[in-house]
């Protein structure tokens, strides 16, 4: 079972953790990140979540996301999501989230990278992804119009898009 490590609401560790699932107080948060995989023809990679997952399922998503493990940073959460849910690898060491949403339970952080790779060479994991595809933004807020796709606010989506290049809120 996934264990979590638990926030302050400075983003510090408290030193105590707890299993995925489990309640933990309100002045408690934990960790998510958010990989997105944009592509050169400026498409994002997309999943297609499992219809037995709990949450969403049967729901179009980001490339990947899911919860940091006890002891991991946020961009090894990253690395790791990404590897286990569409088998790339992608080193995120020096990268810094693009932006962070914080959410009633947590801080959850996005990352964006570009890459290209080749869908037949990817490796879904059963227990999460059913299927993968490149999408345009206006594909996906499409999508989460038609109640296909997990509904983020579509600022989230222009944001991810709009400042996939550059850190910081001002236009160049």
């Amino acid at each position: 079972m996934e264990e979590w490590d638990l926030y302050d609401r400075e983003r510090l560790n408290t030193g105590k953790t707890v299993r995925k699932g489990e309640r933990f107080n309100s002045e408690e948060f934990h960790l998510v990140v958010h990989v997105c995989m944009i592509n050169a023809s400026d498409e994002m990679l997309i999943q297609q979540r499992q219809p037995f997952k709990e949450g969403w399922p049967n729901m179009w998503d980001l490339t990947v996301g899911g919860g940091a493990c006890k002891g991991e940073s946020s961009h090894q959460a990253a690395e790791r999501e990404l590897f286990e849910e569409v088998g790339y690898q992608a080193e995120l060491n020096h990268t810094r989230p693009i932006f962070t949403i914080n959410f009633e339970r947590g801080f959850d952080d996005y990352y964006v990278i570009e890459a290209n790779p080749d869908l037949s060479q990817l490796r879904l994991q059963e227990s999460e992804v059913q299927a993968v595809k490149w999408a345009s933004k206006s594909e996906i807020l499409k999508l989460i119009d038609d109640g296909d796709f997990i509904p983020y606010h579509h600022s989230v989506i222009n944001m991810i898009f709009d400042t996939r290049k550059v850190f910081g809120a001002h236009a160049r």
